[in-house]
This record gives C-alpha cells, sequence and structure tokens, in this order.
C-alpha cells in the first residue's frame, strides 16, 4: 500500500479508502443490500491487512449501524492510532424539522451520536454530507469549527457540491478564521468526469484532498453493461446517476473491457487505475462485498496506464448532466 498526505495537512492516508455504506442492518435503512455484521468484519479486517487506515461511514448508512459495526471492527483489529477514521453528517436521523440538516443544533448533536456509535472520542475527518439549502454555510461552518476546537474531530471535510459553493465555504472559513474544510468526496469515475471541469482544479488550486466516492460507477465498470447485481437492481439513486447517456456510457465500458484484456487484468483495476492517476486524486472511496473487490483496489495502486490507454479510456465520453449533489 502507499500513503500519502491528504490534502495540505500532516495526515497520512491509504491510496485506497474502504466505503462502509455496504456494512450495516439490512433492515435499518434504504439498502437492503448491506452486509450484517458477522459478515461485514472479514472485509474490514482484510483491508487492515492489506495497509488500507482510511475508512469513510456516515451517520445516516443503514441508521447509523455502519458506525456502529466499523467502530467494533476497528476496535478488535487494530489500534485507534493506527486508523483515520471519517464519518459524515447532514442526512435523516429522526423525524421532525430538526432531524436531519447541517444546522448547529444537528451538528452538535450528530457528532456526539457518531462518536459514541463508534467508540470513539474523535473522528479524523468529519464531512457535511451535501450542501444544506436550509442553513447558512456560516452557521454550519462555525459550528464545525467548534467541533474540531472541541477535539471531536482532527478535521473537516465536504461532499458533492458546485465548485462556487465550496469555494464560497472556503473564502468564508479564511474571512472568520474557523477552521478551513481540508477534503473534498466528490464523484468522479470514467463515466461521469464532469469535476474535472470547475471542482478539481479548483481542489488542486486550495491544496485539497480529493476522495472520490464510486470511483468504479456502482460497479458498471466493472461487468458487462448488460448486466446487473443484486445491488444495482434496488439502487434507486444510483439509476438517477446515468439517464441520457447510455450509449456513450456502454462505449466507455466496452473500452475499459478492452484495455483491461490487453494487459490481462480486471476491469476495476483498470477503472481504478484511471482514477488513481488523475492528478489531484488522493483516495477513492471503495465499496467491498467480495474479497476480489479489495484484491483489486489494492493491485489498481501499482498499475500505471499508458499514455494512449488513457486516450482510449476517455475518448467515448460525452458531457453528462450535473449529478451526484442530493
Amino acid at each position: 500500500m502507499e500513503y500519502v498526505k491528504l490534502g495540505h495537512t500532516g495526515l497520512d492516508v491509504s491510496r485506497i479508502c474502504l466505503g462502509c455504506m455496504s456494512y450495516g442492518v439490512p433492515d435499518r435503512g434504504p439498502h437492503a443490500w448491506t452486509l450484517d455484521e458477522a459478515t461485514s468484519r472479514p472485509f474490514i479486517k482484510a483491508a487492515l491487512e492489506a495497509g488500507i487506515n482510511f475508512f469513510d461511514t456516515a451517520n445516516v448508512y443503514s441508521d447509523g449501524t455502519s458506525e456502529e459495526i466499523v467502530g467494533r471492527a476497528l476496535k478488535d483489529f487494530t489500534s485507534r492510532h493506527d486508523v483515520v477514521i471519517a464519518t459524515k453528517v447532514n442526512g435523516r436521523m429522526h423525524k421532525g424539522p430538526n432531524g436531519a440538516g447541517l444546522s448547529r443544533r444537528a451538528i452538535m448533536a450528530e457528532i456526539d451520536n457518531s462518536l459514541r456509535r463508534l467508540g470513539t472520542d474523535h473522528v479524523d475527518l468529519y464531512q457535511i454530507h451535501r450542501w444544506d439549502y436550509r442553513t447558512p454555510i456560516e452557521e454550519t461552518l462555525e459550528a464545525l469549527h467548534d467541533v474540531v476546537k472541541a477535539g471531536k474531530a482532527r478535521y473537516i471535510g465536504a461532499s458533492s457540491m458546485y465548485a462556487w459553493q465550496f469555494a464560497q465555504a472556503l473564502a468564508i472559513a479564511e474571512r472568520h478564521g474557523w477552521t478551513r474544510f481540508v477534503s473534498m468526496q466528490n464523484y468522479v469515475n470514467l463515466l461521469y468526469r464532469e469535476e474535472e471541469r470547475e471542482m478539481l482544479p479548483l481542489c488542486r488550486a486550495e491544496g485539497i484532498g480529493v476522495i472520490p466516492w464510486s470511483p468504479l460507477a456502482r460497479g458498471r465498470l466493472t461487468r458487462d453493461w448488460d448486466t446487473s447485481s443484486a445491488r444495482s437492481e434496488t439502487d434507486e439513486f444510483g439509476k438517477t446517476l446515468y439517464a441520457g447517456t447510455q450509449d456513450a456510457d456502454r462505449k466507455v465500458v466496452e473500452a475499459v473491457a478492452a484495455v483491461a484484456g490487453g494487459r490481462g487484468l480486471s476491469r476495476a483495476q483498470i477503472a481504478l487505475a484511471w482514477v488513481l492517476g488523475k492528478p489531484g486524486i488522493t483516495s477513492p472511496i471503495i465499496g467491498a462485498t467480495k474479497i476480489e473487490h479489495l484484491n483489486d483496489a489494492v493491485a489498481a495502486v501499482k498499475i500505471k496506464l499508458s499514455e494512449d490507454e488513457i486516450v482510449r479510456l476517455e475518448a467515448p465520453y460525452v458531457p453528462h448532466q450535473v449529478v451526484g449533489f442530493s
């Protein structure tokens, strides 16, 4: 495994981050395909054994049970100082008008709830889970600053939003002397490259670490176009990400298959190697529900694509409607 700094911080993270949305009680929350605790633990252990030290979850994943499962497994399998734990806040955690969002009230309540579920006194990276249009960004940023000053989070990060929103948030934090975001968790893969236009250049200019979610396009880049999985058949959010560009997307998937075949490697390794090779990308977040998912991700770190291979992979792409912010 290779390790890099998370943006302009002193924090070392593995070049692969294990996304933990896949681990949670299946009947808690909207993801019926999640793995229960007994099934999840071997994947977390295998990730640690492969050198992965970066784990990402969220309070809303499986109604908080993802945090519980991840927290118990990390406590059993490793030392707290050897891992980087990231979680997120914004999603609805209870009924009522104040049951979600990025208000000061929500942030102060949810950081304590996340710490309790994770079984730790701090998280390394506390991220806003999208933009909250109902709360002034100043309120959110000051609350996050106070969370850091209280020692409950070491750094703060953001997730998918417009580049102008992220630039605004960075400027406001700097103006007030509040803690700045150090990372951006956004949507980047061979089937969706719109972040290359504004967000990725902004992050490079501002020294922001980039930790993309769904670098394999929810598995679409790893299999033939007309095949499906249990997740793809029930993933309603995923179905919204690729509307209107099926013909071009199919050609991208075919290009990945061709390059992988020429190299004698898996499609997942090629698609991940492309993401890892993009300037400014720190650590793609991968999901693992089969051991080969972890093996492919770790192997991809060492793969360097040629200029010709990159051209072949990128050539079929067409502009996409901006998605992933909800």
